[in-house]
């Protein structure tokens, strides 16, 4: 049995669609993730499956219970869903322990472990005023765990949080799932921050899904242009254009555009079995080049780890067939 079911779901609010018929289901331990641009409807999303609004029409289904919104109970909210929002607040001038303290439900032995895993344990006594961003919301997401639910929506759990941050609260997101075995649900506007973390992707674009799939399949196979442009920089070679392409795949079609990945184009100094180009820009970013090839009348960009030009070589570019996607 799945533990959480979403049953067209859809929400209108002055006249406007916010979101329109959105369906999925999420097994227990399944890390999930709802993507989309800012205003396509995530946060309202998370926040009907946590029974903190009231949607339109549709039904939420957690552990074979109906989730009932906030016209329906006195005190909105689901037990055993808990729902960390982008602006978590916490008691000012409070040592953390005493912020955790008055929300703990559990033994000593299972919060001393909850706090191993949030990475709070050194935090226990500063105040909660001198804390950091990312230890703030640490320590709201531990003040949440302490109340034992057993599904933790998180809405734009990594914004406005520094690299150092990102990769402490991936870490305790993964741990929350194989320590305490707590099933995760998160969305984000940044896609590329959990791409390493999901096991599935839902891409909400104007309130409805357009597509649903595993991280490879999202970013490799794009539904549409939408989906490509969330996930990183990509290259659209439109059909009219993509003749060379063609001949050097030695593939045909009609009216469709290519689409390729910078880091799945290979340049070469050569251009047997590839496609003359000239290099017109290039910018260094540390571990890789980001660089700019005109190829006939396209301007593609080509992402490489080794490979060293400038601006006005002559080099040769190619890609493989599997590295190509059709839209």
């Amino acid at each position: 049995m799945n533990l959480l079911e979403v049953r067209e779901i859809s929400f209108q609010e002055l006249n406007h669609s916010i979101l329109a018929g959105i369906s999925f289901t999420q097994r227990a331990f399944q890390k999930l993730v709802i993507a989309g641009e800012t205003g396509s409807g995530k946060s309202t999303l998370l926040q009907i499956i946590a029974g903190l609004v009231q949607p339109t029409s549709g039904q939420v289904w957690f552990k074979g219970k109906r989730v009932r919104g906030p016209q329906e109970v006195l005190v909105p909210g689901q037990p055993g869903i808990a729902y960390l929002s982008q602006h978590f607040e916490l008691p000012q001038f409070l040592r953390v322990e005493q912020v955790m303290k008055y929300a703990n439900s559990l033994s000593e032995e299972e919060a001393e472990k909850m706090f191993e895993v949030c990475r709070i344990e050194h935090l226990l006594k500063r105040k909660t005023s001198e804390l950091s961003g990312g230890e703030r919301q640490r320590i709201a997401l531990a003040r949440l765990l302490l109340g034992s639910p057993e599904l933790l929506l998180l809405d734009e759990p990594f914004s406005n949080l520094d690299s150092t941050h990102k990769k402490v609260l991936k870490a305790v997101l993964r741990d929350i799932t194989e320590e305490l075995n707590i099933t995760s649900l998160l969305v984000s506007h940044d896609p590329l921050d959990t791409l390493s973390w999901a096991e599935e992707i839902l891409v909400l674009q104007q309130g409805s899904i357009v597509q649903q799939g595993p991280p490879k399949e999202i970013y490799s196979r794009p539904a549409n242009v939408y989906t490509a442009a969330l996930f990183g920089n990509y290259n659209l070679i439109p059909a009219a254009k993509a003749g060379p392409f063609a001949d050097l795949l030695r593939i045909s079609f009609t009216d469709q555009n290519l689409l390729i990945r910078p880091e799945c184009i290979k340049l070469t100094k050569s251009t047997e079995n590839a496609i003359p180009g000239k290099v017109k820009s290039v910018q260094y970013y540390g571990s890789y080049y980001e660089v700019e090839v005109q190829v006939h009348h396209l301007l593609i960009q080509v992402k490489t780890l080794t490979f060293r030009c400038e601006a006005g070589d002559r080099v040769g570019v190619s890609v493989e067939a599997d590295d190509v996607w059709y839209l």
